[in-house]
């Protein structure tokens, strides 16, 4: 994830100096699922041969896309525009998964030859052979001795092809920072924690709330606090760090994670949550916590409806720390929605890119 402070990283360089690293660990995160894809589309061939006149379905999705698109006018033209609509999003919306490079989401690791001291929230840049450097997050806790990122591919890019595709375990980086002093855990308290992401901007929350239960500050003056996470994305394989986070709730029963997903129904076997952060952030408010008049109404709708997990805690605003990290669109609908809720402005902390 590369944080809008770049600047600010830039203007830094001078105060500190480039340093070797050596990769120990490069790995997808992601699945590459061509199969599974083709395999969930047979419903639709089969829908297409039995409403419409084809000798043979359509093919492969990508390759075959013209007979692709000729089935799906033709259902149309029977009557069944509502499901040629959405029969042609569906298709598209694989199609471009199909298409996408692999891997898209990476785990790298890199052990610096000095001591590499930074705080959670805080970001590092890396350069790899020629290309240009770039700024993360670390995702991986300050107590590790190996540090780690969480890269997204960014097609066309200088940077992030070559690390999803040619860096391996021993090639070297160089590593300069940290930086950033402003998007950092505020000293434990009685409040509770709320943080919300999408995609890689789980990245730094991962190096929080690891943290965060490594030095027992999951805990003020004896009572323990809530720990929530929601994190968004795509696809289920999207989301950073999910097996990690799904672990430590096991082991913490004050963490709760929540995944939404917007496109993973497509492939059958997603029962979690399918709302936008924002929205899904406000189906997990305490009872009474905010008076719905003060939301807009596709908004407000949200407030208390039923939720996908078996999770019984809930969030009061009022009582709560919001960290916030994604695309700046999202964190912009985030802000516009906790606004209303009473979260104080101390309490709030937000950092977008892109």
């Amino acid at each position: 994830m590369a944080p809008k402070r770049i600047a600010e990283a830039q203007a830094d360089e001078a105060e500190i100096e480039n340093q070797r690293a050596v990769v120990t660990e490069r790995a997808a995160m992601d699945r590459q699922r061509t199969d599974e894809i083709e395999n969930v589309l047979d419903a639709d061939r089969e829908t297409l041969l039995e409403r419409c006149s084809l000798d043979e379905p359509p093919g492969d999705v990508v390759e075959d896309r013209e007979a692709w698109d000729e089935a799906i006018d033709e259902l149309a033209d029977t009557g069944e525009q509502s499901m040629a609509d959405a029969m042609a999003a569906k298709v598209d919306t694989l199609r471009e998964r199909v298409e996408r490079g692999y891997p898209s989401l990476l785990r790298l690791r890199f052990r610096p030859e000095e001591p590499f001291e930074f705080v959670p929230g805080q970001y590092a840049r890396i350069s790899y052979e020629e290309e240009e450097p770039r700024v993360y997050s670390i995702a991986s806790s300050p107590n590790r001795d190996e540090i780690e990122l969480c890269v997204r591919r960014v097609p066309g890019g200088e940077l992030t092809p070559d690390l999803c595709e040619r860096a391996s375990e021993g090639d070297d980086l160089f590593l300069r920072g940290p930086y950033g002093d402003e998007f950092m855990l505020q000293d434990p308290s009685e409040r509770d924690l709320v943080f919300v992401a999408t995609g890689t901007g789980a990245a730094p929350f991962k190096s929080m709330i690891d943290y965060t239960f490594e030095e027992g500050r999951d805990e003020f003056e004896g009572r323990e606090r809530d720990i929530w996470l929601i994190v968004g994305s795509s696809w289920k394989d999207d989301l950073p760090y999910r097996e990690e986070f799904l672990e430590l709730a096991d082991e913490n029963p004050n963490f709760h994670p929540v995944f939404t997903c917007s496109r993973e129904e497509y492939l059958g076997d997603w029962d979690g949550e399918t709302e936008y952060v924002q929205h899904t952030l406000l189906k997990y408010l305490a009872p009474g916590c905010v008076d719905t008049d003060s939301l807009p109404p596709d908004v407000a709708e949200f407030v208390g409806s039923e939720t996908n997990t078996d999770i019984e805690a809930r969030i009061d605003p009022k009582n709560a720390e919001v960290y916030v990290c994604g695309i700046g669109a999202m964190c912009e609908s985030v802000r516009e929605v906790v606004e209303p809720l009473g979260v104080p402005d101390l309490y709030y902390e937000e950092e977008s890119y892109g």
